[in-house]
């Protein structure tokens, strides 16, 4: 039986797309192997946000080829969607499979796995394939080029997930994706491009999948999505975020939800109260901002001001005064000037932040920002992401600090050592429990002291 090792890059959106991949492999007859090393086949997920993941990406093809020169690389996810040619160039890759045709990359595989003989030829733009031309294709590679299977994301229909939804297994807080694709047009994004148009997993198939998830033992599930608070504005009825929640939270006995990164403008009083309302739902938002500066805003095309994002923060601090806050924030866009700068980096330090993820721009072909004036030199850019981080570590010691002493229920992680264990707070704190426990239980705990 042939064996397989996954591995995945970026967001939370493909952790769920690798943890779907992992379980239809799995049913379509192949075994898991230990380690990329042993692996017949290792398919990696790939992200393509930044310049630096499309390293880390071809990096790790070059380092898995070399520890394990037998194995055929399946490179899948964004990257292979935007740039398969590139991927496909490397040694070591065998099938490159963008986000079009990644519902049947199981079959792909198995097919290469099946056929002993039949060498295909390296990929060119003409072969991208629509997927109802690979019925009857040969799909072996013995040690050859690489194939390229991609296509017109757009023409995407449905949402890639776990054809069970049963994710349980692959994490102690499962990930479901119920959102995918993106209607925006941000400067800098390539993802819409890669993704593709907006679409949501209809309400039914999301109550389904949480009570399927519940039943299996997961205490708390993560709703992801590439622009997750668009939810449901595909959907006939058109529904909303808060609306599918409601119905989870009365239809399902999940014990907690979380929700992954939501746009500003849609932090609505209606979905904060109903955070703020049930224990049931995690205390904690993680909201893109991307800038301080309204003329950074404008250029990136990001559809509200600063104003506005600092009144939908408050909006959350007022009604859940212990939340955890997190923040996107790009630093280097081109044009940011030094007083831009100083915009974000005082419009971040003001607001009740309690961590930030601080990015540096990286060009991203085809999209707007990648043809405009004004790059701003990478020595600048590093200087602004390094004082943003820096600014970031000191929020998060303050909420830290504002927690200590609290008594608070948090869930075990599948992490730990020498007489401790991992395990995460509703409001998004990491802390460390004394003594050893199983992965997806709860503790309650007083949050310690980091003196």
């Amino acid at each position: 039986m042939a064996t397989f090792s996954i591995e995945n890059f970026g967001c939370r959106a493909t952790d769920s797309d690798a943890a779907a991949l992992r379980h239809e492999l799995l049913a379509s007859g192949l075994s898991i192997a230990g380690d990329h090393s042993t692996a017949d086949f290792v398919v990696l997920n790939t992200c393509t946000v930044t310049a630096a993941a499309d390293s880390q990406a071809r990096e790790a093809v070059r380092k898995i080829h070399r520890a394990n020169p037998g194995a055929r690389i399946v490179v899948t996810g964004c990257y292979a969607q935007r740039a398969p040619e590139e991927l496909a160039e490397i040694e070591g890759v065998a099938l490159v499979v963008g986000n079009s045709h990644q519902a049947g990359l199981p079959k792909f595989v198995r097919e290469l796995s099946a056929s002993e003989t039949d060498t295909i030829p390296r990929g060119k733009a003409s072969d991208f394939l629509p997927l109802p031309r690979l019925e009857n294709e040969a799909m072996s590679l013995e040690r050859g080029p690489a194939k390229i299977l991609t296509g017109d994301i757009f023409a995407q229909a449905d949402l890639h997930i776990a054809p069970s939804g049963v994710v349980a297994g692959d994490r102690t807080r499962p990930i479901l994706k119920i959102q995918d694709g993106c209607n925006n047009r941000c400067a800098y994004c390539v993802i819409p491009f890669v993704r593709g148009r907006s679409r949501s997993l209809p309400p039914d198939r999301v109550v389904n999948q949480v009570r399927t998830l519940a039943a299996a033992g997961s205490k708390e599930v993560v709703l992801s999505g590439i622009n997750l608070g668009s939810y449901g504005r595909d959907q006939t009825p058109r529904t909303g975020i808060a609306d599918l929640v409601r119905r989870i939270l009365d239809e399902t006995e999940i014990q907690q939800l979380r929700f992954s990164s939501i746009e500003p403008q849609d932090v609505t009083e209606d979905l904060v109260a109903l955070v703020a309302s049930s224990t049931r739902l995690a205390p904690h938002f993680h909201v893109p901002i991307q800038s301080g500066s309204n003329r950074v805003l404008r250029a990136m095309r990001r559809w509200y001001r600063a104003e506005h994002c600092a009144e939908r923060i408050k909006l959350i601090r007022r009604h859940l005064p212990s939340a955890g806050i997190g923040a996107d924030v790009l630093v280097g866009f081109p044009g940011e000037t030094d007083e831009d700068f100083r915009a974000t980096a005082e419009f971040t330090r003001r607001l009740p932040f309690t961590y930030l993820h601080v990015f540096s721009f990286s060009a991203r072909p085809g999209t707007e920002a990648a043809k405009m004036d004004g790059f701003v030199p990478p020595d600048i850019i590093r200087d602004r992401a390094r004082k943003l981080r820096a600014l970031g570590a000191e929020k998060a010691a303050a909420f830290r600090a504002s927690q200590e002493g609290r008594t608070v229920r948090a869930l075990t992680l599948a992490r730990g050592g020498d007489g401790w264990t991992g395990a995460l707070t509703g409001n998004y704190l990491k802390v460390r429990i004394a003594g050893r426990f199983p992965a997806n239980e709860w503790r309650k705990i007083c949050v310690p002291t980091t003196a």
